[in-house]
């Protein structure tokens, strides 16, 4: 069996009901709390963070709520929100929702307690953050996917230089996270299917990223085969809270493998596309990768994608690995119709002028690196091109 190593410091606290324990997590760490969120743009969020904030104020805490987090938060946004943390003391941090506000609370940790910006503690830069600086972060996850929870990971984006990328470091672990499915109920279709197909893509890269292991293999596994049941399941009815709470188990499970073993080439395009067309979600730029990247890579692993051609067709079951395998990327591109996001580069209004731009772009963070093929410049700009059009 291949050795590996597994880290997780994140309590977790997962189940219907869970959010009115969250008063009480919060008191072991302080008692002025900054919510981080997004605008409460539809009124089912405005009344989610209403009632989060009394779940905090009928227990004594002094609450501020910094409501300007958006979908890919810039490093603005992240210094607005670190200038309320300062200047408001707040002593705990709560990310409330998505990716998004969670990375942007971890982010607003390290900024408000450091010089410069969050930029300047990017994974690769020096100095890191100082762990015995940072405010403690508590995550409230709202949606399945991003796995933001459970991870050492803030995905911030700078618009100056068109790019995204990280703060990856293991003091970014929240000390609590708060996974209750009930809070998920109101998530919108579209956004139900970007961060659920997220979860898929986290628990796939894991399992063919050097650093997998025998217990993130399981764990993978296992949110693979709920996301492919489960999911079409939720966007068929929104208010299904059985199928809420098994995504939102998967969304836990697939963080958990991304933590200890990391994405691959997806995960480096998908960012790379965020950070150019920012309009873009994370799940839909990863849904617009996946058929070439699954083309591009399938002959180098071919276990693992026969595995996810069989969990998306039961019936390959009965053909020999090798075929499987070859038709995992025609089974992808069917379970993207299901769930409404085989979209292309093309669709999401990227000019075709900028493909070897973006494909550029796709090789600054060392994701690609991990994957079983590796790409060449060459087989970058023509992933990029597959996924300009593939339709």
């Amino acid at each position: 069996m291949k050795s590996f190593n597994y880290h997780q410091s994140t309590k977790i606290l997962f189940g219907k009901g869970r959010i009115n324990e969250l008063a009480d997590i919060v008191l072991q760490y302080g008692r002025k709390v900054l919510l981080v969120t997004t605008p409460a743009a539809i009124p089912a969020l405005n009344i989610q963070y209403e009632s989060v904030k009394k779940i905090l104020t009928d227990k004594g805490l002094e609450v501020a709520h910094y409501d300007g987090v958006l979908p890919n938060p810039t490093v603005e946004i992240i210094t607005a929100g670190a200038k309320i943390a300062r200047e408001f003391g707040a002593e705990v941090i709560i990310g409330l929702g998505g990716g998004s506000s969670m990375d942007s609370a971890k982010a607003i940790s390290v900024e408000s307690t450091h010089e410069g910006t969050s930029w300047d503690y990017l994974f690769y830069k020096t100095p890191q953050p100082d762990p015995s600086k940072l405010i403690p972060v508590i995550a409230v996850s709202t949606t399945s996917g991003t796995g933001s929870q459970v991870t050492q990971v803030a995905v911030i984006t700078n618009p100056s230089v068109r790019d995204k990328s990280a703060l990856y470091n293991n003091i970014l672990y929240p000390q609590v996270c708060i996974v209750d499915p009930e809070l998920m109920i109101s998530v919108p279709k579209f956004v139900t299917a970007t961060t659920g197909f997220d979860v898929l893509c986290h628990a796939f890269e894991s399992t063919i990223n050097p650093g997998t292991g025998a217990y993130v293999d399981l764990l993978a596994w296992e949110a693979i085969s709920i996301v492919v049941e489960y999911l079409p399941k939720v966007l068929n009815d929104l208010g299904n809270l059985e199928a809420r709470e098994k995504m939102a188990y998967a969304d836990i499970l697939a963080g958990l493998c991304i933590a200890n073993a990391g994405v691959t080439l997806p995960h480096g395009m998908g960012m790379a596309i965020g950070g150019m067309y920012p309009h873009v979600a994370h799940g839909e730029s990863l849904a617009i990768v996946y058929p070439a990247f699954a083309e591009f890579t399938w002959e180098a692993a071919i276990p693992q994608f026969a595995r996810l051609a069989r969990a998306l067709n039961p019936e390959l079951i009965l053909v020999a690995d090798g075929e499987a395998a070859s038709k995992s990327p025609s089974e992808i591109v069917s379970f993207l119709r299901i769930i409404e996001l085989n979209k292309t580069l093309k669709d999401v209004l990227m000019p075709k002028s900028e493909i070897e731009a973006l494909a550029k772009q796709c090789m600054v963070l060392p994701d690609y690196k991990g994957n079983p093929r590796v790409a060449s410049l060459e087989d970058m700009i023509e992933l990029v091109r597959q996924s300009y059009d593939h339709l």
